[in-house]
């Protein structure tokens, strides 16, 4: 077989991806750890032209159905806590087509996290019915809306 083709090759990759580059296996609060792969990301992806920003953000939601959903699969439970990449678009969605600032990325990042964790309808439920890689990235997407807003309240009223 085809080393390219090998799955177990193949699943190393989505594991790898779908916990971020490891941050997902931390001892502790692996979707806060998982959130800040999204500093550096919003760093360059903030530099993009608002097109390439919105095709980005649209391409790494649709990836992240595909990872969420494999990776799921393999560990055998929809939502592991392993699985971050979906935290990762939560918080890109928090912070698409601001400016890099470190006000918004760190207000942007404690937002994000205060509305994936309390998960305020609909995000919940899309938590609770969606037990599949499409349900566990919507609600990180939908808890990513929510905190949006109230970002770009905050940094309309202080900033």
């Amino acid at each position: 077989m085809n080393r390219s083709q090998d799955p177990e090759e193949t699943s190393k990759l989505v594991l790898y991806f779908a916990s971020n580059a490891g941050l997902g296996y931390a001892p502790v609060a692996p979707g806060t750890f998982g959130t800040l792969a999204g500093i550096p990301a919003f760093y360059y992806i903030s530099r993009f032209p608002w097109i390439l920003q919105f095709l980005t953000l649209t391409a790494i939601l649709f990836v992240s159905f595909w990872i969420c959903e494999r990776a799921g699969q393999i560990y055998q439970e929809a939502d592991d806590g392993r699985i971050v990449f979906d935290e990762l678009l939560g918080y890109l969605v928090t912070t698409a087509f601001l400016p890099f600032s470190w006000t918004a990325a760190i207000w942007g990042f404690i937002l994000f996290r205060i509305f994936d964790i309390l998960k305020p309808p609909p995000v919940s439920w899309f938590d609770r019915e969606m037990k599949n890689g499409l349900g566990v990235t919507l609600d990180d997407a939908m808890a990513g809306i929510y905190a949006a807003i109230i970002l770009r309240l905050l940094l309309l009223l202080f900033c």
